[in-house]
Formats: structure tokens, sequence, C-alpha cells
């Protein structure tokens, strides 16, 4: 299970910024009217490339 500050990473392609296997952490969870995440991914020096709402099918773990 997801949880808020959790690091994910995409699945797909998200985005022109956010690519398949691009990190980012959870911000917020969203319950209604459906499941979904507010993420802020990031580049390898941490800068923000995009905060996005995302669903399950779209980001994974990155543990």
């Amino acid at each position: 299970m997801i949880k808020e500050y959790d690091v994910v990473k995409a699945k797909k392609d998200l985005s022109d910024t956010v690519l398949t296997g691009c990190r980012g952490a959870v911000v917020m969870i969203y319950q209604e009217p459906t499941l979904g995440y507010e993420v802020e991914f990031v580049d390898n020096e941490g800068v923000t490339l995009d905060v996005l709402t995302v669903y399950p099918d779209d980001i994974e773990s990155s543990r």
C-alpha cells in the first residue's frame, strides 16, 4: 500500500517531463471520487519536473 511521503516511480510516461521510471514523492492521497495520488516528480538532482495527480495503475513503490 502506498502512503503519503512514499517514494514511487512512474510505470509509464505520464507527461512530457515525467517518463517511465521517473521517481517522485506522494504528497497527498485522494479517496474520493476514486483513489488517486498527488505526486511531485523530480530529476536526479532533486529538481521538480512536475506535480501530477496519478492513479494506482500509473505508479509503483520505489523500494
